[in-house]
């Protein structure tokens, strides 16, 4: 019988050995005669134990890892024998990081080949689309709608709505864009989704086009992520192939295609309008609002833009129905996130469960805490534009209106940990170079006010003139807030003014020579 290997192709997992663990699977298997079937799946999302190889036995997928090419050996011997193994983690759907999930949207990953159509389908890949054909554009807006997904770029703005907008929008082209473009530091759901279930996409792109009347769609990648990219190019390729985009999609009278643009790696086209200039051929500047891209988006035509994780999430609310999703979640935060853990973390990977789990129980209970070991002082969510969170504040639960209320936000689920040997005032100073570099210099209080605050936090962090510098921060931070044109400087003041709350103390002068020798 022909065992059958699962390693990922995740660029994770490739960065850590991956390739190297199936030549070495391949060697010793021939070395031997024996059959093998080598699967490259993408990542489950256990990082810290990847690679993670599986192979197939009769009670389900047995998980090994971390897994290095010189384990090969021995662990070719326990999969033989079904032995044990001190990288033997057992059945891969026990694992109880992975059991204590809701993968609704990441069900498939690390499951499926992604570069097969098949196994999609045979894993209930398309059946969303399907349902998609026979509900027609009203009810699938009412579905969307009723599931109460929200964007999971950032924003968390009601899909619904934004769809709806495009469909009654009259025009003689309409056009979908999906938002690849994950920029922000500590995440990479966006980048696994496609790496392993790409079809997921493509289907809640195609689902989004029939509803709204579009006949094209784009999905905008950063040249960073060459993987994800030729994921993508080949299950655009297989899906055309198979009746799933083009003409006449799954035998009915619609029609859509779509194809991968690459971005040169610009922070700022994360923001859809600068996404459209890209796209469009020139530089990534913000386009001031209004018209909004619902009315007046690519090459002027009503378009729906949303991020990867909404497209994705499109296919289990047409195949299951709206109250499916909608019954997990709280508040106004329905159905689950993809949360991403990184930075000083000891289980750094991807967790999808329901919002409402709290910010201690993601960081303490499935994080482990730090990977130094040392206490965790402060946890930032929402990429580098998000604030920082100290340990007083880790029984906020993982809402957009929790976050909110206590001047946060969730952006797209990326939680980045530090200990206590972080130093705040570097951190607060990072957060306005960054919007220095990134910024596309449209408007004065992003291009300037960033530039004049690390300036001024440099001043702070050499003991000049602190109290004063500390105000004029402060000022600068209401500045950007309210006068910028986009999130990027708009959302800048979140870590910065989030520093200078929580963590004072690294803000305060330093004390003089004699103050320290009494």
């Amino acid at each position: 019988m022909k065992m059958k290997i699962f390693v990922p192709r995740d660029a994770t997992a490739v960065a850590v050995g991956a390739d190297e663990v199936v030549a070495a699977f391949a060697q010793i298997a021939a070395k031997r005669s024996l059959p093998i079937e080598i699967v490259r799946t993408g990542s489950r999302g256990l990082h810290w134990l990847e690679p993670m190889v599986e192979v197939a036995t009769l009670k389900g997928r047995v998980a090994y890892g971390p897994v290095s090419s010189e384990d090969v050996a021995s662990v070719f011997e326990s999969m033989a024998s079904n032995g044990p193994h001190a990288l033997r983690l057992g059945v891969a759907d026990e694992i109880p990081w992975l059991k204590r999930q809701t993968r609704l949207t990441f069900a498939r990953c690390g499951v499926i080949d992604p570069r097969s159509l098949e196994d999609y389908r045979a894993h209930g890949g398309y059946k969303g689309l399907e349902r998609a054909l026979s509900l027609g554009s009203d009810a699938i807006l009412t579905e969307v709608t009723a599931s109460g997904l929200r964007g999971r770029g950032g924003a968390g703005f009601p899909t619904g709505i934004k769809w709806k907008t495009v469909a009654q929008a009259k025009a003689d082209r309409k056009f979908i864009v999906c938002n690849a473009d994950e920029g922000d530091s500590g995440t990479f759901a966006d980048r696994m989704i496609m790496e392993g279930d790409p079809f997921l996409v493509i289907e809640g792109m195609t689902t989004a086009g029939i509803t709204v009347g579009a006949t094209k769609g784009y999905i905008y990648i950063r040249s960073e992520y060459p993987h994800a990219v030729a994921a993508m190019k080949a299950a655009i390729v297989a899906a055309r192939r198979g009746g799933y985009l083009g003409d006449k999609i799954g035998g009915s009278t619609h029609s859509f295609d779509m194809e991968v643009r690459v971005g040169a790696g610009a922070y700022v086209c994360g923001e859809e309008t600068s996404l459209l200039e890209s796209l469009e051929g020139r530089r990534g500047l913000v386009r001031a609002k209004p018209p909004l891209p619902a009315h007046h988006g690519l090459f002027g035509k009503p378009t729906v833009i949303n991020n990867v994780l909404s497209f994705a999430a499109i296919p289990f609310i047409l195949a299951e129905g709206a109250k499916a999703y909608a019954d997990f979640g709280m508040g106004r935060s329905r159905g689950t996130m993809p949360i991403q853990l990184a930075g000083n973390i000891r289980q750094g990977g991807l967790f999808e469960t329901a919002f409402g789990v709290t910010l201690g129980e993601l960081v303490d209970d499935i994080g482990g805490g730090t990977f130094t070991g040392r206490p965790v002082r402060a946890v930032q969510v929402g990429g580098p534009l998000g604030a920082y969170f100290p340990r007083a504040l880790f029984d906020t639960p993982f809402d957009y209106e929790a976050f909110a209320a206590r001047d946060g936000l969730i952006g797209h689920g990326g939680i980045v940990v530090f200990d206590d040997s972080v130093d705040m005032r570097k951190q607060a100073r990072f957060a306005m170079e960054f919007c220095a570099v990134e910024s596309c210099g449209k408007c004065t209080p992003c291009r300037i006010g960033s530039t004049r605050g690390v300036e001024t936090i440099e001043k702070i962090i050499r003991g000049e003139r602190v109290s004063e510098n500390l105000a004029l921060v402060e000022d600068l931070c209401n500045t950007m807030k309210f006068g910028s044109l986009c999130a990027l400087g708009g959302f800048t003041p979140y870590p910065v003014l989030s520093a200078l709350k929580h963590f004072r103390e690294d803000f305060a002068p330093a004390p003089t020579t004699l103050q320290a020798a009494e």
